[in-house]
Parts: C-alpha cells; structure tokens; sequence
C-alpha cells in the first residue's frame, strides 16, 4: 500500500494527528528502511472488561499492525497504583497488585480479538514497572524539572478539581511524567490514545526531546465513543457499554438500543465500510442498526453468529418469541423447597442476575417473565418445573431442569 494510501486508512476516524507531516515522514522513512515504526499504546488495567469504547484505539492499532508496523503494549502495572486522572471529578481508587493482575490477564485475552498478539514481529507486550520501579528518586526530580505546577494546572481535568476545591492529590501531577517515560524507555515512533490523553502523550514528546530523540513520537488521538445512552462516554459503570466479551444477542440487542444520530460515528469508527457507502447504508436507520450489528459481530464472533444474532433478535423483538437455542440451567437441590423457588436466589444463580440487589431490582421493575407471562414482586417465590423458561431484562433466557 502506498504512503497515500496508508494516511488514508490510518486518518480514518482520527481527531487529530500531531503532526500529520511527521507521520507522514516517518511512514516513508519506515518503508525505505524496512524496519517497522513502533507504536505504543499503554493501558492500566483498572476494570476487568474491555468494550466498544476501548476497541475503537485497538482497531486503529490493528491497522498499523496490517500495513507491517511493530505494537508495543505497555501494561500499566506499575502507574494503575496510582490511577489515570484524565477525565476524571475525583482521585481514582488504588488498585491493589491481585487486581491488577487479575485485571491484566482479562484485558489480554480479549485485546487478541482485536490485535494480532501472536505474531511477535509485530507485537510486544510490556509492563512500565519494567522501567518504573528501578527510577530513584534523583531520577524523578530530574524528569519534573520539565514541567512546571502551572503547565499541570492547565490540564483541564485538574484545573475544573482545583477550582471547585475539590482535592488534587500530588502524586496525580506525577502520572503523566510517568506514562511519558514510557514512550522514553520503549523508544515509541507513535502513541494512540483517547482525545482525552492528549496531554499526556505530549508530555511523552518532551521527555524524549529532553533525553536527545531525533526524531519525536507522534500523537494520534482518537475520539471518545458514547455510549448506548447517545451522550456519556461509554463505560462500563454508567451502564451504557457494549462489551466484546458480551454473548451475540446481548451485543446486538445493544447496538439496536443505539441513538440513531450516532449512526455515522459508530461506523466510520468500528467498521471497514466505505464513507460512501455508510452514507447510503445510514438512510435507514432499522436496516443501518441491523447491518451495525452484523458487521460488528462478524469481527468478533464470525458471520454464522452475527446472523443468528440478528435472527434472534427478529424472534424476540419482532416476532414476540423467545430465541431459538435457550442455554439450560440445572436447578440445584438446596434452591428447592416444597416445590418453589426463591425467584431472585434463582436469577443469581443461574446467571441472570449478577447479585440479589439486582435481582430484587428486575423483579420490582417488572423485568422478569416466566414463560411469557410478567412477574413482580422483589421477595416472590414460584412453583418450579422442567422446562420452564424464565426471562430477565429484555435479553436474557434460560430453560430450567430438574434433576
């Protein structure tokens, strides 16, 4: 592929690159040299998921993996103690090492949906406590000389903190000094983030400046993707997300939920159709949303999936019937007495529900259908049988058995 080529596909959906020109010299230097350009993009592992929102850095990632360019995962093990404070109202909680580490190997068996993480010509996973736990503190000194308390307080995440009194930890100041050594120690050509790393990806470009690079690591920021509420950032605690480990009907069921003026965005974001193409596709926006889905779960879970996806879809939303193929759930014996369950203790422990509190929520909320029929009542109690199917939320099926 050619240099306009390539700056072609990699602008994609990009809000902006700093600087263009760079790229552009270091894409042709690369394809002189024959020696990939080193891409790095750093995670901490601070929730064990990974979703749409996070996929949209990852795709673009993968595309400089396929046009022959080396991914650096940087894990950040060693800054997830302190916490990212980018977008963030308050100090992020600490996590602890048995989380991070939980956390990490979570992260890293769902990136490989997304990156190619088994070639390692062109990728390398790393931890930043590789470099970071070894810095004395004269080293940490030297790296804060480049900034001053006045550069930091323009952040605005800090600044909205600081002006509304609401504390702004000290240690914070140091976490984008930290994640900018990190481009240092790994010798990073390009850095990708979110629109809301741009501070710290630049700080990455000082500090390789002030150690003598010739030539600094470009910035390639992303925009943020919200989420199915049409207007907070996607995450996973505002409950607004589309998770990649999700099952196919619940992935689809979501983005058929999606605004329809976010349309255009989550194409030309989480898809290889053509603009113009997409621009013809958005005129409908059932028949858009559907082939939304079908294209979105083909990448993750093949075409075969994707359309029994949309078919079940069809069969519940449309057609008012349950899905085909409905998982099935062996009631245990202790949940059992006198014929009846207890209907919450059931939804747990089935998996419909991921604690009582929100058991009880569905069922008050009128979320809950036994063989069709609505239930309420957040301490009710229902005669069990083979066979019966029990729906929770607008998505979620199970058959029960008896043993």
């Amino acid at each position: 592929m050619g240099l306009v080529e390539s700056m072609g596909l990699l602008k994609r959906g990009v809000t902006e690159i700093i600087s263009e020109k760079e790229l552009e010299l270091k894409l042709q230097s690369s394809a002189k040299s024959k020696i990939p350009l080193r891409i790095k993009l750093g995670i901490d592992p601070t929730a064990p998921d990974i979703h749409l929102g996070h996929s949209v850095v990852l795709r673009k990632l993968r595309q400089f993996q396929d046009l022959g360019h080396r991914v650096i995962l940087i894990i950040g093990d060693f800054t997830a103690r302190i916490g990212d404070p980018s977008g963030r109202s308050e100090t992020r909680k600490v996590l602890t090492e048995s989380e991070i580490k939980s956390n990490t190997q979570t992260y890293l068996d769902q990136i490989g949906k997304i990156l190619d993480t088994k070639n390692k010509e062109c990728f390398e996973l790393r931890y930043n406590s590789e470099w970071l736990s070894p810095l004395t503190f004269q080293k940490v000194i030297e790296l804060s000389h480049q900034f001053t308390v006045a550069q930091l307080l323009e952040r605005e995440d800090f600044k909205k903190r600081y002006d509304s009194g609401k504390p702004v930890g000290l240690h914070e100041f140091f976490y984008p000094i930290m994640q900018g050594f990190d481009s240092v120690a790994i010798k990073a050509d390009v850095e990708l983030g979110g629109t809301d790393q741009k501070f710290n990806i630049l700080v990455g470009r000082e500090l390789q400046r002030a150690h003598g690079f010739e030539s600094l690591q470009i910035a390639v920021l992303m925009p943020i993707l919200e989420g199915t509420d049409g207007v907070q950032k996607m995450s996973k605690s505002l409950g607004n997300y589309i998770g990649i480990h999700e099952s196919p009907d619940e992935m689809f069921g979501k983005v058929m939920s999606i605004p329809d003026h976010l349309m255009p965005k989550y194409f030309e974001l989480l898809t290889t159709i053509p603009l113009d193409e997409m621009k013809k596709v958005i005129e409908n926006p059932r028949t858009c949303k559907a082939k939304l889905g079908e294209m979105i779960l083909e990448s993750y879970y093949g075409k075969e999936s994707a359309l029994k996806a949309a078919e079940n879809f069809e069969r519940i939303f449309r057609e008012k019937k349950p899905p085909e193929n409905i998982p099935e759930f062996m009631v245990p014996v202790d949940l059992i007495q006198d014929d009846l369950v207890v209907v919450s203790k059931l939804l747990v422990s089935s998996g419909l529900a991921p604690s009582v509190r929100e058991a009880k929520r569905l069922l008050i909320q009128g979320g809950v259908e036994i063989d069709g029929e609505p239930i309420s009542g957040e301490n009710m109690t229902t005669p069990v049988r083979d066979g019966m199917v029990i729906r929770a939320g607008k998505r979620r099926f199970i058959r029960l058995r008896i043993g």
